[in-house]
């Protein structure tokens, strides 16, 4: 709204006089409201006008001089100051796609999908766009809050307004932006979910701020991208996993105790290998435990999440550890049979078991504490009209280099050491068996030492590597499935072989009785 000053200054209003100094009273107003009118109108731009710039931004695209990026802001600009009745704008050309939401700080998210918006032709490649109720909190939380924001979103369908350098391709030749108001939107917690499709896959993009998003491809139109986000875990199968690994874990915690109460009621609790197990059963009862608490407390962001998640990554490194200490307390037992003393076995062992898990992430959060807090999982739910998103919230790791260094990185060093060593055991036993040529039942043994080994170094963690393509059901079930039930595993494989060790004492008791 401009101010314009009086034309009249150091006069008063007129209320009575002659003909002439009415109607200059008259014209004074008439110029008056008229610059008031010009300087109201400047800043508004038509539902009409807004989508003639639309069409002249197309028609650029066959002229000679190439579009630019101007362009794009000019046309947000306009979205942003265009008028209009109803809560949301809805302008389409050929390639161009704008809409524009009025919200409030009562806002609590929005799911936009391409088979649910207006005049877009259903021959284009499908996307999808979610908002989180968090984008509307830095404007609401100031002292004087907005009566009105405005979100606007524009789909590109053509890459010709953004081309580099390089002339990048794009997938589908898709560019999605958004853009709050005149606001700088970014650092949010709970990510804006964009979802692109190439033939029948999905590709997630997440991000914690508003910008212009699109998918680059590798070298060729053809090829797929060189990163692709994990898929979203469909809604329907949440509950369903969510189950097993509550019964899972819950079943491991009783399983986990009772053998602890059958390692020291054992008669030779001081035996080093024994004492290793035990340390790998301490390290799952506190990784099941911590996974219990933060899948059923609804712990807020905050410190309290930042420490519960700290506890959970250490946790997850110290079982995965006492796993690979297994395997190399194995390769000792197999292959140094008379050279197996080492001057304070266990306690290095334990210091490398405990200690640097809790060194690794001690300096994490001496680095960046914000590393952990409330971890977002993106779940998908299909509908009629499209794919719509929804987001299952946990503490843990919400850095994804750390998370693929720390978690993923880790966790597959571990289990490769472990499948190395269980590959290099089952030679060993099978040459030990030719040599002695036991008899039919001793087949059955070998089968339960083989599957026992199997559970003790944890092998079954290299399924979280098959989460992609046609893997992904069946791995999101066999993962949750044989992780959680690790320590009823490692319990029933422990009582194996105290029944087997009690055998073998009676045995001898028995023959040196006869002899």
């Amino acid at each position: 709204m401009m101010t314009v000053a009086s034309p009249f200054p150091g006069q008063e209003p007129v209320l009575g006089g002659d003909l002439g100094q009415s109607m200059d009273c008259c014209g004074a107003l008439f110029f008056l409201c008229l610059l008031t009118l010009q300087g109201t109108a400047k800043g508004i731009t038509g539902k009409e006008e807004v989508l003639g710039y639309m069409r002249r931004m197309e028609q650029q695209l066959k002229g000679r001089k190439p579009p630019s990026v101007d362009q794009v802001h000019n046309l947000e600009q306009k979205l942003l100051n265009a008028t209009f009745n109803d809560d949301k704008l809805n302008l389409s050309t050929n390639n161009i796609h704008s809409l524009v939401f009025k919200l409030g700080c009562n806002f609590t998210g929005l799911s936009l999908s391409s088979a649910a918006l207006e005049k877009v032709p259903q021959a284009r490649a499908r996307h999808a766009m979610h908002f989180p109720a968090e984008l509307t909190r830095d404007a609401c939380s100031t002292p004087v809050r907005p009566r009105e924001l405005r979100l606007i979103c524009i789909y590109f369908f053509t890459n010709s307004f953004f081309q580099d350098d390089k002339n990048s391709s794009l997938l589908n030749n898709y560019v999605l932006g958004a853009q709050l108001d005149q606001r700088r939107v970014k650092n949010l917690r709970d990510l804006v979910n964009i979802s692109f499709w190439h033939n029948q896959s999905l590709v997630l993009c997440r991000c914690n701020h508003l910008t212009y998003f699109a998918v680059l491809m590798a070298c060729s139109p053809t090829s797929l991208p060189q990163q692709l986000s994990p898929a979203p875990v469909p809604a329907e199968l949440l509950a369903p996993l969510q189950y097993i690994s509550l019964v899972g874990c819950s079943v491991s915690v009783v399983a986990s105790l009772l053998t602890m109460v059958l390692h020291l009621r054992a008669r030779k609790p001081n035996d080093s290998t024994r004492r290793i197990h035990m340390n790998l059963q301490i390290s799952v009862l506190l990784l099941n435990v911590t996974f219990l608490l933060s899948a059923m407390l609804a712990v807020p962001a905050g410190a309290a999440c930042v420490a519960l998640a700290a506890v959970l990554h250490y946790a997850l490194l110290s079982c995965l550890t006492w796993m690979a200490i297994e395997g190399f307390n194995l390769y000792l037992l197999l292959g140094r049979v008379y050279n197996v003393y080492i001057h304070r076995y266990v306690l290095k062992l334990c210091t490398l078991g405990w200690g640097v898990p809790a060194l690794l992430v001690l300096l994490v959060l001496a680095v960046k504490s914000s590393v952990y807090g409330l971890h977002t999982i993106p779940v998908s739910s299909s509908q009629e009209n499209g794919t719509s998103f929804q987001n299952v919230s946990m503490c843990w790791v919400r850095s994804p280099s750390v998370h693929g260094v720390l978690v993923m990185g880790y966790s597959g060093f571990t289990t490769l050491f472990n499948l190395v060593v269980l590959a290099w055991a089952l030679g060993v036993l099978r040459r030990l068996r030719l040599r002695t040529k036991g008899p039919g039942p001793q087949a059955c043994r070998d089968t339960v030492t083989v599957l026992g080994l199997t559970v003790l170094l944890g092998t079954t963690w290299a399924l979280a590597f098959f989460s992609f393509g046609v893997f992904l059901l069946p791995q999101l079930f066999l993962f949750s499935i044989f992780n959680s039930l690790y320590g009823f595993f490692f319990f029933l494989w422990f009582c194996s072989q105290k029944y087997r060790s009690e055998v073998e004492v009676k045995a001898e008791m028995e023959a040196l009785s006869s002899s």
